[in-house]
């Protein structure tokens, strides 16, 4: 006689112990696919609204620099050599006085002491730049400039005009006035107001040839200028 089949074991289970069926498998994996895509969705929007992609980084400046001058760029040399100036003339204290690099007349006259009662400010140009070794005449109010005023490296800040060592018939460039200028062959009034522009603007001559740097001065026209100038 054949043995009756084995009880199902489940069987002997509670209800609720026994293996869920298909469609309640179903929506469990589904559910856990849907917390899955949440998931990732959230990090998604995390990472864009974070800026993605690599972020800056700000490095601290090196050992010894200096955090407020971190920006200010190349540094520009300065000169600060003194300059020997020697004043004489209608200043309250002539003799030798000594300057910082870039000073102008007017800090030359200021360190003689002032002018005195006789000067006569207007025959001085107060705003131009000093050169060291410079000999500084200050007028007296009808004085003319003494003979050899304005020589080589001893610009006068007395009356304008070509000023220079008598009867050498040269035209001296850190002292000649519009009209000296135009003396000089193809020199106009205006290419000689351009020569005392840049002799304002850049200090008194050193070379001759700095004539070139002038506008409208070339090779040709200062060929024939060459011998008849001097500082």
């Amino acid at each position: 006689m054949p043995a009756p089949p084995d009880p199902d074991p489940l069987a002997a289970l509670d209800p609720s112990a026994r293996r869920a069926g298909p469609r309640v498998r179903i929506a469990v994996g589904g559910a856990v696919v849907l917390f899955i895509a949440a998931v990732a969705v959230a990090a998604v929007l995390s990472f864009a609204s974070g800026g993605g992609g690599q972020q800056g980084v700000i490095t601290a400046p090196g050992p010894g620099a200096d955090a407020s001058t971190a920006d200010a760029g190349p540094e520009v040399e300065v000169g600060t050599a003194p300059l020997l100036v020697h004043v004489l003339g209608a200043v309250a204290r002539p003799g030798l006085v000594e300057l910082s690099a870039g000073a102008r007349v007017v800090d030359a006259v200021a360190a003689a002491g002032g002018f005195t009662a006789e000067a006569d400010p207007a025959a001085v140009n107060l705003a131009r730049p000093l050169v060291d070794g410079e000999q500084l005449v200050v007028l007296a109010i009808g004085q003319a400039p003494a003979p050899g005023a304005g020589g080589s490296g001893a610009a006068s800040a007395g009356a304008s005009g070509a000023a220079g060592p008598a009867g050498d018939g040269l035209v001296h460039l850190n002292t000649a006035d519009v009209a000296a200028l135009d003396t000089l062959p193809r020199i106009g009034a205006a290419l000689a107001q351009r020569i005392i522009d840049w002799r304002e603007a850049n200090g008194p001559f050193t070379s001759v040839d700095q004539l070139l740097e002038v506008a409208g001065i070339g090779d040709a026209v200062f060929s024939g200028l060459a011998d008849l100038v001097a500082l």
